[in-house]
């Protein structure tokens, strides 16, 4: 810190313009509202002056934290697992419209790629009753969305459908996969808090930033139920690509698009035809 004598109290009037100095300092926009963050969440003086050295030092403000505000909730992040985004809200609210218009009261999620979880903990939110699986490959994820995801669903840690339990085979509705979609060459061009402090494999999607979308796609007609659903978020420059992919898996696709949040998802449909009986719901 630019003035190297300790923060006297957490409450202490002087507290808050010396945290918001260091932080602009180290060029944190946000200051006054992440100094404000900090000396909320810091417990003692003490761990105050370690989350501000670190927040200066480069790091998330959420890995800072803990924690990362989305969709309403509070979602746990630990140090190196990838921060849920503000654009990927949108991804749950069209994976939630297209599970509450499921005739069956009890929806068949799946949420592949769920780094912290924070995808699958707020579709268990929203949609209340339902049969919830997430997976990721990192085992530091897959700690954090079992905290997230709690007894509201089972986290399962491996690659992709491989960890998945087999009488999920053609029952899922909703399979949302927010997989990493970051060109390889790009990555150097990302922010040092996402290139240096997030977990590689959740942001390298491949040459083209396709390279595990191909893979969610390819396997998914075995997985969906019949009708049911695919979700990726991608970017407005791949989406037709995107689409392609699955149209070549034998899923129709369509593109949709929020310019608020700047974010855009291709949502691909399984062809209809029987659906496999439901495992009865627990008493």
């Amino acid at each position: 810190m630019a003035d190297s004598s300790p923060l006297l109290s957490l409450s202490s009037p002087s507290s808050f313009p010396r945290v918001v100095s260091v932080l602009r300092t180290a060029g944190c926009v946000f200051a006054e509202d992440e100094a404000r963050l900090i000396l909320a969440t810091a417990r003692t003086a003490g761990e105050a002056e370690d989350m501000v050295a670190r927040r200066a030092a480069g790091l998330p403000l959420e890995h800072v934290v803990g924690w990362a505000e989305f969709y309403g909730l509070r979602i746990a992040v630990d140090a190196g697992v990838f921060v849920p985004r503000r654009r990927t809200e949108f991804l749950v609210g069209q994976a939630a419209a297209l599970a509450l218009a499921l005739p069956s009261p009890r929806a068949v999620v799946v949420d592949l790629c769920c780094g912290s979880g924070a995808v699958g903990a707020a579709l268990a939110t929203v949609l209340g009753d339902v049969e919830l699986h997430a997976a990721d490959i990192d085992p530091a994820a897959v700690r954090c969305a079992r905290r997230n995801i709690g007894a509201g669903g089972a986290v399962h840690e491996g690659d992709l459908y491989e960890p998945l339990p087999r009488e999920l085979r053609g029952r899922i509705d909703v399979l949302v996969a927010n997989a990493p979609y970051v060109p390889t060459e790009a990555i150097a061009l990302l922010p040092g808090e996402a290139r240096d402090h997030e977990a590689r494999v959740a942001l390298d999607g491949g040459w083209d930033g396709l390279a595990v979308q191909r893979r969610v796609a390819a396997a998914a007609a075995d997985w969906l139920a019949p009708g049911g659903h695919l979700l990726v978020e991608t970017s407005e420059r791949q989406a037709a690509r995107t689409v392609g992919t699955f149209e070549a898996a034998g899923l129709s696709a369509q593109v949709v698009e929020c310019d608020d949040l700047d974010a855009t998802v291709v949502v691909g449909t399984a062809p209809p035809g029987p659906r496999r009986r439901r495992a009865p719901a627990p008493a």
